[in-house]
């Protein structure tokens, strides 16, 4: 079997998916033009004009990451939206600061505890960092005192990532992972793949995984047939580099 039909069967060697625990450290996040506005708006505080931030963006693009920074720094406490019921809002505003994840997911969202929670965050002079994968217009909100309390927040959208800070991001991935390799498997995934984070890390990790099956090193034409294999460009005859 030549090198590019090898590339393209699936691995045939047992892989077991370890978690990688993401790293949520200042030092470990990139910023670039899509997220700039974002992260600085994060560092300013304490010096927000209101005790509540909306913080938006695509899945994978960061949020996460920018709360998991301004809990540190405002020693925060973090819930899911679906957390937030009437029986938890004392305790969730009692620690001083809080992070509220994915506010704009209808699950188990209870609007009427979350428009609460807001209320009492602001007679406490409680800080609240909220963030959501879609802009307030888009959340489905029922309840219009909560729309509008949204609306008003001040806060930032977090863009789709540049080439150059996809790039970073992905040699940042391989790097996590501990895996070494050639520039060329970067720029292969630059230009095929969209400017998404959340597709950079599935790729990135499903090349780990490939790799490993395979018992080889990540090549620009292994990159090239699991891009093909998901769908996400098309495979080449390069040959393998020696």
């Amino acid at each position: 079997m030549d090198r590019s039909r090898r590339d393209a069967a699936p691995p045939k060697q047992l892989t077991f998916d370890l978690p990688l625990d993401p790293r949520y450290g200042r030092e470990d996040f990139l910023v670039g033009p899509a997220n700039e506005i974002a992260y600085g708006l994060i560092e300013a505080w304490p010096d927000w004009p209101d005790t509540v931030f909306l913080l938006t963006g695509p899945a994978g693009s960061g949020k996460s990451h920018l709360a998991s920074i301004w809990a540190t720094r405002a020693h925060a406490w973090t819930a899911k939206a679906s957390e937030v019921v009437d029986a938890a809002i004392p305790h969730l505003v009692s620690n001083g600061a809080l992070v509220v994840e994915d506010v704009d997911r209808p699950q188990g969202r209870d609007e009427a505890a979350l428009f609460h929670l807001l209320n009492l965050a602001r007679e406490r002079k409680t800080p609240v960092l909220l963030t959501a994968g879609r802009p307030v217009e888009a959340m489905g909100l029922a309840t219009a005192d909560l729309r509008s309390r949204l609306r008003l927040a001040p806060g930032a959208t977090i863009l789709p990532p540049d080439e150059a800070l996809l790039r970073a991001v992905i040699v940042k991935l391989f790097v996590d992972r501990q895996l070494v390799v050639d520039l060329s498997v970067v720029e292969a995934l630059v230009l095929r793949i969209d400017r998404s984070l959340a597709l950079a890390r599935e790729v990135v990790v499903e090349l780990d995984r490939d790799a490993l099956g395979r018992g080889r090193r990540i090549t620009r034409p292994l990159a090239l047939a699991v891009l093909a294999r998901l769908g996400l460009g098309t495979e080449d005859n390069d040959e393998e580099p020696g």
